[in-house]
């Protein structure tokens, strides 16, 4: 016989197949006889279409596309025994699925063979439409199965409540009709028909709210009854599993009941005692068993509130923590994380358990303890907890390391007490597992270090002793590098000795030491050696007597194939070297970071307004902590319900360089763009800056506090944006020479304005005023430019003074830099700033500002602030 012909037997076909060594080898086995198949099915040869089929549905198995034998399909399943039909129905339900739309043609027969005087072949067809039913055969096939439910052999009944799960979730709108034969099928005897009616009814409850109150009302007690007639049920072979008489019955009553309970109070308090039952009657060592008590302890969380109850199930998953099948242990974890939500002082009780489970050998076992132990965490047991996982990071695996690190640090920076735990406890971490600590993390740890002025000694020690046995650690050698270039004089000199503490002795060549190994040991690390460089800079000034070992580390750089190394060790060599008068001042301490902003800052949620006006820095004193600054759209005393200004591109520009990049009013076109470049690269390298008056008139002065009130409202600006600027220059603009030949903007002169403005009292207090003087440039009616004029009303001096603006969207402000950030008292001097505005709206609307000033004295910071709006009318004219 041919071996690739129609009657070759199934099993020759399989050998043929398995036989070949090669892919090519199989394709080719499957091509011939795919060609074999279809020339039967051409000739229409019936003694072989089953075999045909057969073939088909193991070539379909191996992933050979088979489309071609659909039909055959439905010519076996129209035929009259039952041999055909099986081979028919099982090729129907293999080749096709609901989206064929071969599967139309099937619809007749397949309500021909429900009706079959033939149970089994009533049974083919119930099996093969509750696969492949689609929602147009769910319609047409619908009132046969419901008529179905109530046949009398048990095989069909379980297959047409089987099948009317697939038809409900195909229509729900039939559900209704299912609704009383599925709760018929309740007070089944049979097992396996009384199961998938159960099943039924936990499906239809939960597609159809009415039967969720239908069955909730008449039934609960029912199903309580069957639930403890099973509970208490003899031993019966047929059906005992373990020791367990049908573990499959106990579970599918569980979840329907659970469905049942879940919101309703009485229906739960109904189910009470036959849970309490199951919780405490169930043996828990066999699997069967365990598999009863955690469908009941998920049925016990998800009814409504009954505390016993629920402490007695957070008791079951405490005692699988402790079994020795990983699976269970597993679950276990999975279910006491949705039980912390309910009851977290019962599952507190268990927290040693669950510090063992992080402990296991098992990955998965390790990460979801870790996950519930994160959880579990709060203000009263962060220490302990704390303490427990940073023993254990040591020993851990490396594979693990990362998420216990991440956790950790988690762990200590939401919950710690105070900063010198928390100082402590990353030193831990960096001291263990530095290299798996990502940026933020040790970014977020200087940060806290730098606030915390009174700890800057003893975390500088504290980092000096850990690099001496952990230098490989990366994160940890970083942050002692940035410590000890900014604290080494601390270290040195034992400045801020704590109790806790012993004194160490360090020399100055000792500290340059730490940096020079930091540097060896991390050669391949560029972020390392950078801030090694930075750090030895700094120390150079701290301890003149180790400058030239210093030189000679930095200088080993300047040769280096990275840039930024190079351009680094070049740079503070001539620092070192040729400007030692500035040395100092260059490598002052940073200023305290604010650990909080920082904080917000990395999670995300700084407002969008303050980041904008972030790009200009408060001019402090080294070491002083900069005061908190309000929103931006607090300075415009916005109701919070208003849009966060946006910024652009074009702003990160403007703020990183200081200068104002928004577009001019376009009116004289290309020459007008052109202009404003020139503007910015004259702005760029200070070239050109105007000079300022020293100090205005007397006689301005007294004749400007005539004038109208300097404090007004803004309630008129619908849709303001700001910008603020920061005066950081200390010392006045002076003339420059212009190294353009002539080509910068000349310094203002009162006859080239085309008006003359009176001045204005913009803002005075008892402390302060302010008085701005007017001027435009000819042919630019759009653009006032103001000279602020900052006088002291006190007997104090005031330091660090800046001055902040706002305006509205159609008007654009650019700030100088002021001329001074200390203001004389008693007005024996005055701090001048200038101001350009420019009016989009010019000739339609005035000029509206809001301002904000800050200054020390008596090491207090003071916040003023005030609304002008009083501007004269002819400046929008």
């Amino acid at each position: 016989m041919n071996p690739f012909s129609s009657g070759t037997r199934l099993r020759d076909m399989i050998r043929a197949i398995r036989a070949c060594k090669t892919a090519a080898e199989e394709r080719a086995v499957v091509r011939k006889e795919c060609a074999a198949i279809r020339t039967s099915m051409n000739e229409n040869d019936q003694d072989y279409r089953h075999r045909n089929l057969a073939k088909l549905m193991f070539i379909h198995m191996l992933g050979y596309p088979t489309h071609f034998g659909q039909m055959e399909c439905l010519k076996l399943i129209a035929s009259a025994g039952f041999p055909e039909k099986r081979i028919g129905y099982l090729g129907l339900m293999l080749l096709l699925d609901e989206r064929q739309e071969v599967l139309m043609l099937v619809t007749n027969s397949l309500k021909q063979d429900l009706n079959h005087s033939n149970q089994y072949i009533v049974g083919l067809a119930l099996c093969a439409l509750g696969n492949i039913c689609s929602a147009e055969m769910a319609r047409d096939l619908a009132p046969e199965v419901e008529r179905l439910l109530q046949f009398r052999d048990p095989n069909v009944r379980k297959k047409a409540a089987l099948c009317t799960i697939r038809i409900i979730k195909k229509v729900p709108d039939l559900s209704e009709n299912f609704i009383n034969p599925a709760a018929a099928l309740l007070k089944e005897k049979h097992h396996g028909v009384l199961i998938t009616g159960i099943q039924l009814c936990t499906d239809l409850c939960k597609v159809s709210p009415e039967a969720l109150e239908f069955l909730r009302k008449k039934h609960t007690d029912g199903l309580v009854k069957t639930l403890r007639d099973a509970v208490n049920s003899p031993y019966t072979p047929e059906y005992d599993i373990s020791g367990i008489a049908d573990p499959f019955l106990h579970i599918r009553l569980l979840k329907l009941l659970r469905v049942l309970g879940q919101g309703d109070a009485d229906a739960s308090d109904a189910m009470n005692d036959i849970l309490a039952q199951v919780a405490t009657k169930t043996e828990s060592n066999k699997n069967a068993g365990n598999a009863i008590l955690y469908e009941c302890v998920e049925t016990i969380m998800s009814i409504e509130d009954n505390g016993g109850l629920r402490v007695l199930a957070i008791n079951i998953l405490g005692r699988f923590l402790s079994n020795r099948d990983n699976n269970i242990r597993y679950v276990a974890l999975n279910m006491l994380m949705k039980a912390i939500t309910v009851d977290a002082q019962a599952v507190q009780r268990h927290r040693a358990t669950i510090l063992e489970c992080v402990k296991d050998s098992d990955a998965s076992i390790q990460k979801r303890a870790l996950e519930l132990v994160y959880v579990l965490v709060n203000e009263t047991n962060v220490k302990p907890l704390t303490k427990e996982l940073i023993d254990y990071l040591e020993v851990s695996d490396q594979e693990f390391k990362g998420e216990l690190t991440a956790k950790i640090c988690s762990i200590i920076e939401k919950f710690s007490p105070e900063k010198n735990w928390y100082i402590d406890q990353m030193l831990k971490v960096l001291n263990k597992a530095g290299n798996f600590v990502k940026d933020e993390v040790w970014h977020a740890l200087i940060a806290v270090i730098s606030s915390a002025s009174d700890l800057h000694g003893y975390t500088v020690r504290a980092l000096y002793k850990a690099f001496q046995t952990s230098s490989e650690q990366e994160s940890l050698v970083r942050v002692a590098v940035w410590c000890i270039g900014e604290y080494g004089d601390m270290l040195v000199n034992n400045v801020g000795m704590l109790d806790i503490e012993d004194p160490i002795t360090v020399t100055e060549s000792d500290t340059v030491d730490v940096v020079k190994i930091a540097i060896k040991h991390h050669a391949l690390d560029l972020t390392t050696k950078a801030m090694a460089l930075i750090a030895l800079l700094k120390l150079s000034s701290r301890f003149p007597s180790c400058s030239e070992r210093i030189k000679d580390i930095i200088v080993q750089h300047k040769g280096s194939f990275v840039l930024e190394l190079q351009q680094r060790s070049l740079e503070f060599n001539s620092i070192i070297e040729k400007h030692q008068n500035i040395r100092s001042a260059l490598v002052e301490r940073m200023p305290i970071l604010d650990d909080a902003t920082f904080s917000t800052r990395r999670a995300g949620s700084l407002p969008a307004a303050a980041s904008t006006s972030s790009g200009a820095s408060l001019n402090l004193p080294n070491g002083v902590a900069k005061p908190s600054a309000a929103p931006l759209v607090d300075l415009l005393d916005l109701s919070d319900d208003l849009p966060a200004p946006s910024s652009s591109g074009g702003d990160f520009l403007q703020d990183l360089l200081g200068i104002d990049l928004s577009p001019a009013p376009t009116q004289s076109g290309i020459g007008q763009i052109q202009k404003a470049g020139t503007d910015v690269l004259l702005d760029l390298l200070s070239i050109g800056t105007p000079v300022q008056s020293s100090s205005p008139t007397t006689d301005i002065l007294s004749s400007s506090q005539n004038g109208k009130s300097p404090i007004a409202t803004l309630d008129a600006l619908s849709s303001p944006s700001s910008l603020s600027a920061q005066a950081t220059s200390s010392a006045r603009a002076v003339p420059m020479m212009d190294l353009l030949d002539g080509f910068g903007p000349s310094p203002l002169k009162p006859e080239d304005n085309g008006s003359v403005y009176p001045p204005l009292v913009a803002f005075q207090s008892s402390s302060l005023r302010i008085t701005f003087n007017f001027s435009k440039q000819p042919g630019n009616p759009q653009t006032t430019l103001i000279q602020a004029t900052f006088i002291n009303l006190t007997p104090n001096v005031f330091t660090d003074f800046i001055f902040q603006a706002a305006v509205p969207k159609f008007l654009q402000l650019h700030l100088d830099p002021a001329s001074s950030n200390i203001l004389p008292a008693s007005g024996n001097g005055s701090i001048t700033q200038n101001l350009r505005v420019t009016n989009s709206q010019h000739g339609k609307k005035s000029l509206v500002m809001r301002a904000r000033m800050s200054y020390k004295f008596d090491n207090k910071v003071t916040l003023e602030e005030g609304q002008i709006n009083n501007f004269p009318k002819d400046l929008a004219s």
